[in-house]
């Protein structure tokens, strides 16, 4: 008990550590919100309704976009990718890697598995004890196996993956959106500052931070965003762009791109209107996905994932 309490509040503490990055990213948007809104528009420039109708949208959508990528429970494997008990206390007292490999092997024969280690094996997760999916990956700081994980992201102290991937984009989105316009309508008064042709209030000095904080992050999330649509297009994920996923055939980088309009479809669902909206419309259900090699549902059904003579 004594040496259970030291790392429970070891935890404890490491998650609340975790919640500072959102923390941060939350005061600077109310302070932004403070600075725009209230000592810009209405204190000093109170004539332009226009920008506050579109710096609310924007903000909405930003903060709606921002709020589902952190709370949205990340995707797990469900039961059916789990050892069955017996299977489960063989593979435990099991101490031959090989041995472990075909129990493995015959649980996973009815599982619609295509992706393996980099050994040719199936992959499995011992920490949470269940086969993996194919692109699901054990995130250290969840502590969980997450479907088709792309990253653990610190600044929304959550997974992205299956259950918010389009979130997290959106997210991306309109967080550069919003500081461009920011920065865009705040330009000019940012030209006055210099030149001393703004009122001399503490208004001034908002107006100075506000633009070049949404430079900043403007500049920061541009690449980042650009390189999430790239992988969108490929419809890979970060780990699988480092690291390319393995088929029965071999590694192939481009194993689950389907063509540019139906890896966008992956991600944002069938339907357009929808796309912009951070509501959930991704396709499928995270466990199981078409790939380049197998084209159709009914064929992945009737693939079946036998070991070949000499990978017993």
């Amino acid at each position: 008990m004594l040496t259970m309490a030291p790392t429970h509040v070891l935890r404890c503490c490491q998650r609340g550590l975790a919640w500072i990055p959102v923390i941060f990213i939350a005061l600077v948007v109310c302070w932004s919100y403070y600075a725009y809104v209230v000592e810009l528009c209405i204190c000093n420039i109170g004539e332009q309704i226009v920008y506050l109708i579109f710096f609310h949208l924007f903000f909405i959508m930003f903060v709606w976009s921002y709020w589902k990528t952190i709370f949205s429970q990340p995707a797990n494997p469900s039961k059916e990718f789990c050892l069955p008990k017996a299977e489960k206390e063989r593979y435990e007292k099991e101490e031959r890697p090989e041995s472990q490999q075909e129990i493995l092997w015959r649980a996973a024969t009815s599982l619609p598995l295509y992706t393996r280690t980099g050994a040719g094996a199936i992959r499995y997760c011992d920490r949470c004890q269940v086969i993996k999916p194919d692109r699901c990956h054990h995130c250290s700081a969840c502590d969980m196996c997450v479907l088709k994980m792309d990253h653990h992201c610190p600044w929304v102290n959550n997974c992205v993956g299956f259950s918010n991937y389009k979130f997290f984009i959106l997210f991306l989105a309109y967080s550069l959106v919003y500081c461009l316009f920011i920065a865009a309508t705040v330009l000019q008064y940012f030209i006055k500052f210099w030149t001393n042709e703004l009122p001399d209030t503490h208004a001034k000095f908002h107006v100075l931070f506000l633009f070049f904080v949404a430079a900043m992050f403007c500049i920061s999330i541009l690449s980042l965003f650009s390189y999430h649509l790239w992988l969108v297009g490929k419809n890979r994920s970060t780990i699988e762009a480092f690291r390319a996923p393995v088929f029965r055939t071999g590694s192939d980088k481009n194993g689950f791109s389907l063509g540019f309009r139906k890896n966008i479809a992956q991600v944002f669902g069938d339907q357009k209107k929808y796309w912009l909206l951070p509501v959930f419309t991704s396709q499928g259900d995270g466990l199981t996905f078409p790939t380049r090699l197998v084209n159709a549902d009914v064929e992945q059904a009737a693939v079946t994932l036998q070991p070949e003579p000499n990978e017993r």
